[in-house]
């Protein structure tokens, strides 16, 4: 299977009940809401605009769907992959009702979604991994849930301290029993990784 190359959007799910059927395999994006995730999103569908980008961090307030376009996603044309953007986390303007709304949602979806075959937990390149995203692997662990670790914004940091950071990254989730052992590293700006992702997700959704 080769990477679709159009896709579209095709519901935004605020709670459980507005899902759409267990179909085509899921691949999930989280991270923390400044991390570039709707960026890498559209950057690997090469589609700008699929997934909103804010200047406001927290925006992405539900569970977004986006598919390939042309697929009926009747039982005999499914999709081949479907990505699912997910509510960014770390932010602190937001009510904690709001947040825990958010998070209740998020751990719903991740412990009884049969279809999702992997996570892919954005970390900024620049800041490493932080104590909220230790939170949420936590709930990938906890949830059993395949998540796999990709450095965004790679190009704003040194050449020199790419490797370090790799180094590091890596070392912090060789204990995690659901973390994908392999870091990948991106930049939606330059273009970097985004093939190596691409491939990635495609053998998740494979697995």
């Amino acid at each position: 299977m080769s990477f679709p190359m159009q896709w579209d959007f095709i519901r935004g799910v605020p709670s459980m009940k507005f899902l759409p059927p267990e179909g085509p395999p899921e691949v999930a994006f989280a991270g923390r809401s400044n991390v570039g995730k709707s960026s890498l999103i559209n950057a690997v569908v090469s589609k700008k605009g699929l997934a909103r980008t804010s200047n406001t961090p927290g925006r992405t307030q539900e569970l977004n769907f986006f598919v390939p376009a042309g697929h009926a996603g009747s039982a005999d044309d499914l999709p081949p992959l479907a990505i699912v953007d997910m509510p960014g986390y770390g932010f602190a303007k937001a009510p904690k009702a709001q947040v825990d709304n958010w998070t209740k949602l998020v751990f719903s979806y991740l412990r009884g979604r049969v279809t999702l075959k992997r996570v892919y937990l954005l970390i900024d390149a620049r800041h490493g991994v932080k104590k909220n995203d230790e939170e949420v692997m936590d709930l990938l662990d906890k949830a059993a849930v395949s998540y796999q670790v990709v450095l965004t914004k790679i190009d704003k940091i040194k050449e020199a301290g790419v490797p370090r950071m790799y180094a590091e990254t890596a070392d912090r989730i060789k204990k995690r029993p659901a973390a994908f052992p392999e870091v990948l590293a991106t930049s939606s700006e330059k273009n970097i990784g985004l093939e190596e992702l691409r491939a990635a997700m495609l053998a998740a959704a494979q697995s």
